[in-house]
């Protein structure tokens, strides 16, 4: 047989060994007997081999034909498994939502608004990759296939929309045993400049802020700059040096009496979080439904108001 077997002939050739009749077949398949009895022919043709016996009775499989239908048979199911594989993926295709985010919104408010599109929207298949502010800017402007984007630095590079989704406010943290744990009066903004910090790594929205709102004081070179969360946490709970980090990114270590979190006067540390995608595109399907729960959901209001509770104590 040169080439590859046309599938709808090996159905039929299975469909006559299973009913012994090749109107039968046909029929089942949908087709006229004329035309299944001319796939069979050129079936046999291309095979070069004898498959069927027919006889006033009905048609029967040759010992040929039999080898050839087991074959037949799973050629036939592995088609059938690409097949539904192939509808399945363009399904997940057109039905998934391909986000980028900043560590601290991935963690800290992603899970609640993706659980509510969940809710909303069931189908929605999510894929997250999670990077600093500027590496999702950069997969934007570079034209992955990412649908929406959420950073937390001070500003969006051009050739991107943007929408606030959120405030977040940056504080001082250090261990417990640490002096400025044991402070009563607030730091001074100039005090915060002069000392040596652990730090999120360039690009990180985080680092962006902090250097925003120092650089009048012309800062010192950091202690340690790490690359996420999590390590900034554990060299400031070591007592390595005072860390600056988002709220969210360590309550529950405030909780824990792990970090103690120090005022500063005379220091603006909050941001806006915002969600990006490049200028000029339109967000649709899945990525508006997000963007419709962030809203439906309080939006950058309601995140202001649940950061000011966290640190009065009060439940809003």
């Amino acid at each position: 047989m040169s080439g590859l077997p046309d599938l709808e002939s090996l159905r039929l050739l299975v469909r006559v060994a299973e009913l012994g009749s090749l109107g039968q077949a046909a029929r089942a398949l949908g087709m006229t007997q004329p035309s299944a009895t001319k796939r069979l022919a050129s079936l046999e043709r291309r095979a070069g081999l004898p498959l069927l016996v027919r006889t006033p009775r009905g048609s029967g499989l040759t010992n040929d034909g039999r080898v050839v239908v087991d074959w037949s048979m799973r050629l036939l199911e592995a088609a059938d498994e690409f097949q539904a594989s192939l509808t399945a993926l363009r399904e997940a295709r057109a039905a998934q939502l391909r986000v980028a985010a900043s560590m601290t919104v991935a963690e800290a408010l992603l899970p609640g608004w993706l659980h509510k599109l969940g809710l909303r929207e069931p189908d929605v298949r999510v894929g997250l990759t999670v990077v600093n502010s500027a590496e999702v800017a950069r997969l934007l402007l570079a034209g992955e296939t990412i649908d929406v984007g959420f950073v937390e630095g001070p500003s969006v590079p051009a050739g991107l929309g943007q929408r606030p989704v959120g405030h977040d406010e940056l504080i001082v943290v250090v261990a417990p045993r640490h002096p400025w744990a044991r402070r009563r009066r607030p730091l001074q903004a100039s005090e915060l400049a002069a000392t040596r910090l652990v730090v999120r790594e360039v690009g990180s929205g985080t680092r962006d802020t902090l250097e925003l709102a120092l650089r009048r004081l012309d800062p010192v070179p950091a202690h340690l700059a790490l690359g996420s969360n999590a390590a900034v946490k554990g060299a400031a709970m070591a007592g390595s040096a005072p860390a600056v980090l988002s709220r969210y990114a360590v309550e529950a270590e405030l909780a824990a009496g792990q970090l103690v979190a120090v005022p500063v006067v005379d220091l603006s540390l909050m941001r806006t979080l915002r969600a990006v995608w490049p200028r000029g595109r339109r967000l649709t399907g899945a990525a508006t439904a997000l963007l419709r729960v962030i809203e439906v959901s309080g939006g950058p209001e309601r995140v202001r108001r649940a950061g000011r509770s966290a640190r009065t104590g009060r439940s809003g």
